[in-house]
């Protein structure tokens, strides 16, 4: 029975990727006659999974996508990214199925074993996720690195700064923040006596050390705002001044963290942006729905003509 209930598993894995497999190369992965895989094929529709069967020399079978969903098979890595994106998903980052999404997350961390929930709590306990942000890192590191920032334990590894520059770090972890569509780690760092963040697509190698640290204070207490503000003391390309005409409170709402809003009087304001990639003020701007003069630098002010242009050629010929 637990030849059988292990090659099952195994056969709803292989079919689980959607790929068509010939019966012949099927039954030689699960190692058994073609008979055998034909009856544990007929087991797989009895409990809901729509399997569709070709016949003849070149036959073979594939899992096709039913009316209802069936139970899946995860690995390890692809039940933490899943609980981790339906929890950002229920704290609002996708906004209209939080409730569902919360009882979704439920459901799928009641049946993680338990090592499996810790690497999911580590994650979901110890990011903090900024406005428009959105992590594209391998999730492994993620997990690696705030599992260490929840246990407490220094971790070690290898930083390419932004001149390619490489140097060994020893640090003690606070918090990981998404911003800037980056993960950013904020932390101690043991050999430069001070805080730093590092931006986690150029980390490489992480490695906790099982030495543990007591948290130590971090200067004004927020990890978003600790992040932000070192961005914004950086040397940067772009040093953005743009006149818009509307009040500085409204102007506000569409900035929030990415750059800063000065009134003017109290129907404009002025915003300041550092920014190596134009395109943020680009959203921002089209997002604020009120007139501007872009004042600096003149690259933005060509980018906004030319999206203008395109604007006018896509709305010519309409009533």
């Amino acid at each position: 029975m637990a030849n059988t209930s292990s090659r099952m598993l195994k056969l709803l894995s292989l079919l689980q990727t959607h790929r068509y497999w010939p019966g012949t190369e099927l039954a030689d992965r699960l190692d058994v006659s073609p008979r055998t895989l034909r009856r544990d094929i007929e087991r797989l529709r009895e409990l809901g999974y729509p399997v569709d069967a070709s016949r003849g020399i070149a036959g073979g079978y594939q899992l096709q996508a039913g009316s209802v969903l069936p139970p899946l098979l995860l690995d390890d890595e692809e039940a933490v990214a899943i609980a981790v994106g339906l929890s950002s998903a229920a704290s609002g980052a996708a906004t209209g199925i939080e409730e569902t999404t919360i009882r979704a997350l439920a459901k799928v961390v009641q049946v993680m074993p338990p090592k499996l929930r810790r690497r999911m709590d580590a994650v979901r306990g110890y990011t903090m996720p900024a406005p428009m942000a959105g992590p594209a890192i391998d999730p492994l590191t993620v997990t690696t690195l705030a599992q260490a920032c929840r246990d407490d334990e220094r971790l070690r590894f290898t930083y390419t700064a932004f001149n390619s520059t490489k140097t060994y770090r020893h640090v003690e972890p606070h918090r990981l923040v998404s911003f800037g569509r980056r993960w950013y780690l904020v932390a101690w760092d043991l050999d430069r006596h001070d805080w730093r963040s590092f931006r986690v697509d150029r980390l490489s190698d992480p490695a906790v050390t099982a030495a543990r640290f007591r948290q130590r204070e971090l200067p004004g207490g927020d990890a978003v705002a600790f992040v932000q503000a070192g961005l914004a003391s950086r040397p940067t390309k772009h040093q953005v001044r743009v006149l818009i005409h509307a009040p500085a409170a409204h102007v506000e709402k569409s900035v929030d963290r990415w750059g800063k809003v000065e009134s003017v009087n109290e129907n404009s304001c002025r915003l300041s942006m550092n920014v190596d990639e134009l395109s943020w003020p680009m959203l921002i701007l089209s997002d604020v729905s009120a007139e501007f003069v872009v004042e600096q630098p003149a690259e933005l002010a060509h980018l906004v003509r030319r999206a203008g242009e395109r604007f006018i050629r896509a709305t010519s010929g309409t009533a």
